[in-house]
């Protein structure tokens, strides 16, 4: 990566208010609290109302975001939007939150990298502010998955949740905020985390779901584990540091027993991670920013913190990065 000159100033979250808990679900498929926890670490989740759309958990996290920071985003030069569940296939939710916020002179598009959507994001973000193509980027990881979840399959009901995150990141030469990165897809294995649209095949499969999260949970696993534990070495070599120097590890809130794997196989300390699962569930592109804004409203986050983001699901697409907290 070349010397960055892009910052994260400011960051801002929102979850809808209806709550899914564990209980609720044994009501729904056969599963019970106990079940899923063990198996997940999950014991509730945030469901959008029928008329509440991905730009609109996008739009309310912006709006927390200005107030906490007293920041505008009348300059924004670029919205980038990572989601896989924009409520069009066009006007991209990043056109539709540029509606809602009435920035005139901005340019607006989705980011589609599924769970690693939010990393991707700041990715780019980095490297068109570092360029000087953009001055002030706002990145969001926001989705509604849960509608396009299948709520009676247990196997994948129990996980997805909604929720959103914003930051903005701006020029700044003089204190940037990222160190190293590194990003990837294994392609081959798309056909074991998808959500169908036009094609019925992938690699020569037969797809399910009608539309739904279909997900082949074993071999995510399997792949998430081996990619994560190399990826994070990967980014911390390439930021002159070892593990032992990161204060913070925020990957993707898939699943805490995976974390806690990941955590073990990197020798990194699962009291250092941040998630967000426990009360959100997994909201894909979302888990990062809200697991990071969970982390600066409980003070955990300081300034000059070094924070190995990794985000990694559907693609099969990854991507991490080393990060100083500068907000």
């Amino acid at each position: 990566m070349s010397t960055s000159k892009a910052r994260i100033t400011a960051i801002g979250s929102y979850v809808p208010e209806r709550i899914l808990t564990n209980n609720d679900l044994e009501k729904m498929v056969e599963t019970n609290d106990e079940w899923i926890v063990k198996r997940t670490g999950i014991k509730e989740r945030r469901i959008a109302h029928e008329q509440e759309f991905t730009s609109d958990l996008s739009y309310k996290a912006v709006l927390d975001l200005m107030e906490r920071y007293d920041k505008t985003v009348d300059d924004v030069d670029l919205i980038i939007v990572c989601t896989m569940t924009p409520e069009y296939k066009t006007p991209s939710a990043a056109s539709s939150l540029q509606a809602k916020l009435g920035i005139k002179n901005t340019g607006a598009m989705d980011l589609n990298a599924a769970c690693a959507g939010f990393t991707y994001g700041l990715y780019v973000a980095n490297g068109l502010v570092t360029s000087g193509l953009n001055k002030k980027v706002l990145v969001v990881g926001a989705e509604t998955l849960s509608k396009i979840t299948d709520f009676t399959d247990r196997t994948t009901c129990i996980l997805f949740g909604d929720g959103a995150g914003a930051v903005l990141v701006e020029y700044d030469e003089t204190e940037p905020s990222f160190l190293s990165s590194h990003i990837g897809s294994e392609g081959e294995g798309g056909q074991h985390l998808y959500c169908t649209s036009l094609a019925t095949q992938m690699n020569g499969v037969d797809l399910q779901g009608n539309g739904c999260i279909v997900q082949n949970g074993r071999e995510v696993y399997k792949w998430a584990v081996k990619t994560v534990t190399n990826g994070m070495k990967i980014v911390a070599e390439r930021g002159n540091r070892t593990l032992n120097e990161i204060d913070w590890f925020v990957p993707h809130s898939a699943n805490l027993r995976m974390l806690e794997s990941i955590c073990e196989k990197s020798n990194f300390p699962i009291e250092q991670t941040l998630y967000s699962l426990v009360n959100y569930g997994n909201t894909s592109s979302g888990t990062i920013p809200l697991s990071l804004d969970i982390g600066v409203k409980e003070g955990k986050l300081k300034q000059g913190d070094h924070v190995l983001l990794y985000g990694f699901g559907g693609g099969l697409a990854h991507a991490g990065l080393l990060i100083k907290w500068t907000i």
